[in-house]
């Protein structure tokens, strides 16, 4: 008999489990089980990795399908509510939930900024269930009243620290407050800081808790190196090493301008790469992560959007390439690798003006690790990258069409009626590209698309014209008159 059994988990969902190959719970899984599937109110605090969101989709569908179905599908008001800080981690949340609910006769969908809002509409006008979202892009629906909360059975609330880092709390507050006070609430978060505290006082009926592990908890099968360069252009020799090898590996930097010429220049010299960041229209980000998981690219290169809720199998190796401001961002830019039991290891070069900051950082985090002075060529360097993986032969360059020229960053955007239409198209540069970031204004849920265009086949994203290069167009036509 599976121990989901034991746990109280229907035989259904027992079974898409076990084709799935899950076996066995995780301790959060564990613990958490039999009290969410009593429909008690729970806070669970765990790191990131650790199986938080099967510990609340199991619960959420098996409840669904079990006591509380409520027979005729309605449009627009949903049974179920998970809110995510992010659109990555929504998607893969989403993907969890849904074989679950197939097997149950449950609908999903997915709620989400920066693409456009049609789609989502259609799928609430249709009925579902169950509403994966990012609190903005909902708080917009809600306001345009394409969807009502009064329904909501049961509210998740994941990754809850980590919507408190990027403000979101205010949006996430008034979306509890519109739910039914009697309903199921689960809350999952590492930490209880910046204001999560009042979240749980407040929506929260007597919530048993669980902590499994905390933000700084060891990952025995995680290992900490730093590597110490010596200036520049050693450490981009190291890193052009470090990315060579066979298996998955993600690069964190500091900058969205980085991670896409990062990306470029690993790809040009024969290491297929994409990038990860906030200036890609959705679709590109899509795209990009997905030729990451299905093994088409190695080599990921992102900024901190990618540092939370972004679950790719068999990461053999993250690289801080820049070290991260503090503690909690290099725990979880960490976490994408060692999950679910596997071994990862994690890097992070640091220059001789960072290697103060980095010392305070990593005793923060609970991580000895001592710096290792290194070149491309060292010992470290070569046993980090393991197996090389075959040069591929870069795709042959495409020009940017002349038509679609940047403003330089930091120019103020332009008035709204060039404000960027919604989600970049396939094969052109986003809208944003051309017309600057939207204003103040926009959701919380859409960052801003300025910048980057659509990625190549091999990896990063392809260049936009600067003004510079427009006006230089403009003199020469006329001059030619």
């Amino acid at each position: 008999m599976s121990q989901f059994t034991d746990l109280g988990v229907p035989a259904r969902l027992v079974s898409t489990l076990t084709s799935q190959g899950i076996l066995e719970p995780f301790p959060i899984q564990r613990d958490t089980l039999p009290d969410t599937l009593a429909g008690k109110d729970v806070l669970g605090r765990g790191r990131t990795g650790s199986g938080k969101t099967l510990a609340f989709a199991l619960p959420l569908v098996a409840r669904l399908a079990g006591r509380l179905a409520g027979g005729t599908r309605r449009a627009s008001r949903p049974l179920a509510l998970v809110l995510a800080p992010t659109r990555e981690l929504a998607t893969q949340i989403a993907a969890v939930i849904e074989p679950l609910a197939t097997a149950s006769g449950l609908k999903v969908t997915t709620i989400y900024g920066g693409v456009s809002q049609q789609r989502q509409e259609q799928a609430l006008r249709a009925g579902v269930d169950i509403v994966v979202a990012c609190p903005g892009r909902l708080e917009d629906l809600m306001r345009q009243r394409l969807v009502t909360l009064d329904a909501i059975e049961i509210t998740v609330l994941d990754e809850a620290d980590h919507m408190a880092d990027l403000g979101f709390l205010p949006v996430v507050t008034r979306i509890l407050a519109a739910t039914p006070t009697e309903g199921q609430r689960l809350l999952f978060s590492a930490t209880l800081d910046n204001g999560v505290d009042k979240i749980v006082s407040r929506f929260l009926h007597r919530p048993v808790t669980h902590s499994v592990d905390d933000a700084n908890s060891h990952v025995e099968t995680m290992s900490h190196a730093v590597l110490a360069v010596a200036d520049a252009e050693v450490k981009k020799q190291v890193l052009q090493e470090l990315a060579s090898g066979s298996e998955r590996r993600i690069l964190f930097v500091r900058t969205k301008h980085v991670a896409k010429k990062l990306a470029q220049q690993l790809t040009a010299s024969g290491v297929p790469a994409v990038d990860l960041q906030g200036n890609l229209s959705q679709g590109a980000r899509d795209r990009n992560l997905a030729a990451f998981q299905d093994g088409s690219v190695r080599v990921l290169v992102a900024t901190d959007v990618a540092a939370r809720g972004v679950h790719v199998d068999d990461v053999a190796l993250v690289i801080h390439a820049d070290p991260p401001t503090e503690h909690k961002a290099y725990l979880h830019r960490s976490g994408r690798t060692a999950r679910a039991g596997a071994a990862g290891t994690v890097v992070t070069l640091v220059m001789p003006s960072q290697e103060k900051d980095l010392k305070i950082l990593l005793r923060k985090a609970e991580i000895t690790a001592a710096p290792t002075p290194v070149t491309s060529r060292s010992q470290v360097v070569t046993d980090l990258v393991g197996e090389r993986a075959e040069y591929v032969t870069p795709a042959p360059r495409v020009e940017p069409k002349r038509q679609a020229p940047s403003r330089p960053r930091g120019d103020a955007p332009r008035s709204r009626s060039a404000q960027p239409a919604r989600g970049g198209q396939r094969g052109q540069a986003p809208a944003a590209a051309r017309s600057g970031q939207r204003s103040g204004s926009q959701s919380s849920s859409r960052p801003a698309r300025a910048g980057g265009a659509q990625p190549a086949r091999t990896g990063g994203s392809q260049p936009v014209w600067s003004s510079e290069g427009a006006a230089n167009r403009s003199r020469s036509r006329r001059a030619s008159r």
